[in-house]
């Protein structure tokens, strides 16, 4: 074995050693390839003139303008958690649905599929799901394990159903990877990839895994349940519903609908979502004159994206239309400044803040950190010893991406899903995306494969989260047992977007 291949090894046991000895893993995803560098200096196998590339690479991470929709949509997602919404929509829903174990899992799942769309971080959604649904469900005759699955499962759908931050992030890295792979290969004009293709490209896989988990849950529950008589909604009832759901229903369709439109980018679309969310959270803390501004600052938002859509996604200039956003533009304004005084005088805003930022540091630190192991191990000549070990699976591409899908699940067991995407994508991505494989398939697999990393035992974030809130009573084998009927279900989907890449590649074709 060469000397340059055996830093090589040195570099990924070492990364690895690093990370599971508890250190933070931007430290050691940035530490251990600086150490690999100047001891690969010394043995005459890395320049470290390269490392004078450095900071161009942390200014153009910091100043791109995709990036800016994480600590946004973070933002977003933290406010609508904090606010306790979901609970009040859990409670409406369930008795809309009825008091049977079915129905308040159905209620559970519809829940969580309309809480993936504004949040998308696995750890609160879990917690929150733990918090308010997991009495409801026990009292409603929901076994204990189906119930662990069920909020399990669910609290990972944010994975997967846009907008995600998880996507987001994919379509930085997929989109950077494929076009540089593209040139390699002498395709020299690749079509750009968005992260609007990615959120499109996500969403009939993201409803068919939701489709299976609501017919698995129909199938194996039963309607009622004697202890709890069902229940039988009016349109008193109905009534709530429609009042509990519309507004983040609303934010949800105008975020992701101004993406998938073309009329915003996802950074636009993640400022009006932040904007949104605080709005919905003041609106339950103010008086009835605070909440009628709150509710003209939101008609005021959607007046925008409305003229937005109209103006083709150009800026109004004349005419009618730019009086008419100069207002609605003045009052959502007004709104955001009240909503945003009443959330600092209950004490809201303030633990929010300080939760965005700390997500969103770690976030960029593990990017930040993740460019420095990418320029070593392109230094090291890895890019060329990956190819080359790739090429000599058989089945040419699809043995490749086959290696890629196991490699990332299990990586799922040790690692967060940033810290794979940014270590992964980079390195093993340029050999899958350089072929006729396309970017939007490659990136959605990766995101399956991803969530349901997070809930395969006995390693998956998402079932140490579940242990973090839920009763004592409810052990870690019964946890497992839980959910192994969703892992299958997940599987079910991976493969079957493997085997019909028109689930994930028709809808952006058609954007």
């Amino acid at each position: 074995m060469m000397v340059q291949e055996l830093f090589l090894v040195l570099l990924v046991l070492g990364l690895f050693a690093g990370i599971l000895s508890g250190l933070p893993a931007m430290l050691a995803i940035a530490g251990v390839p600086l150490l690999v560098a100047l001891a690969g200096h010394f043995a005459g196998v890395f320049d470290l003139g390269l490392l004078q590339l450095y900071p161009a690479r942390v200014w153009g991470i910091m100043s791109n303008p995709l990036l800016m929709a994480v600590p946004l949509f973070v933002l977003m997602g933290v406010l609508l958690e904090r606010a306790r919404l979901a609970e009040r929509m859990l409670e409406v829903l369930a008795q809309v649905m009825g008091g049977s174990a079915r129905g308040m899992a159905l209620s559970v799942l519809l829940l969580s599929t309309m809480i993936a769309a504004s949040t998308g971080i696995v750890g609160a959604t879990v917690v929150m799901l733990v918090m308010v649904g997991l009495r409801p469900m026990l009292q409603a005759g929901i076994p204990r394990a189906p119930a662990a699955g069920l909020i399990c499962a669910c609290g990972t759908l944010g994975q997967i159903i846009p907008p995600s931050v998880l996507l987001v992030l994919l379509g930085d890295q997929i989109g950077n990877v494929y076009t540089e792979a593209q040139q390699k290969a002498g395709n020299f004009a690749p079509d750009a990839v968005s992260v609007g293709d990615l959120f499109a490209g996500a969403v009939i896989p993201g409803l068919l895994l939701v489709l299976l988990y609501g017919l698995y849950v129909f199938w194996t529950l039963p309607r009622t349940d004697a202890r709890r008589p069902l229940a039988v909604a009016g349109i008193a009832g109905w009534l709530r519903l429609v009042g509990a759901f519309l507004p983040t229903l609303m934010l949800i369709v105008a975020v992701l609908g101004s993406i998938l439109a073309g009329v915003a980018t996802p950074t636009e679309a993640a400022g009006l979502g932040a904007i949104g969310a605080l709005l919905l959270a003041a609106h339950a803390q103010m008086a009835r004159a605070g909440r009628l501004l709150v509710l003209a600052a939101g008609a005021g938002a959607l007046v925008l994206v409305g003229l937005r859509t109209v103006s083709g996604g150009q800026p109004l200039t004349q005419g009618a239309g730019l009086i008419l956003a100069m207002i609605a533009s003045a009052v959502m304004l007004a709104g955001v400044l009240v909503a945003g005084w009443t959330l600092v005088r209950t004490r809201l805003l303030q633990p929010v803040a300080v939760e965005t930022i700390k997500i969103s540091g770690m976030v960029f630190g593990i990017i930040i950190a993740a460019s420095l192991l990418s320029l070593v191990f392109r230094g090291l000549g890895g890019e060329h010893e990956v190819a080359k070990w790739m090429q000599m699976l058989p089945l040419g591409e699809w043995g490749a991406l086959l290696v890629i899908m196991l490699i990332v699940f299990l990586l799922g067991f040790i690692l967060e899903a940033v810290e794979i995407i940014y270590i992964v994508v980079p390195l093993l991505g340029p050999v899958v995306l350089g072929g006729d494989i396309s970017p939007v398939w490659f990136a959605v697999l990766l995101a399956m494969n991803l969530q349901t990393s997070f809930l395969t035992p006995p390693f998956g974030f998402a079932l140490f989260y579940f242990r973090s809130a839920a009763p004592a009573d409810l052990n870690t084998l019964l946890v497992y047992r839980g959910v192994v009927p969703f892992v299958v279900l997940q599987l079910l989907v991976l493969a079957m977007i493997m085997l019909f890449p028109a689930l994930a590649t028709w809808l952006p074709g058609h954007g």
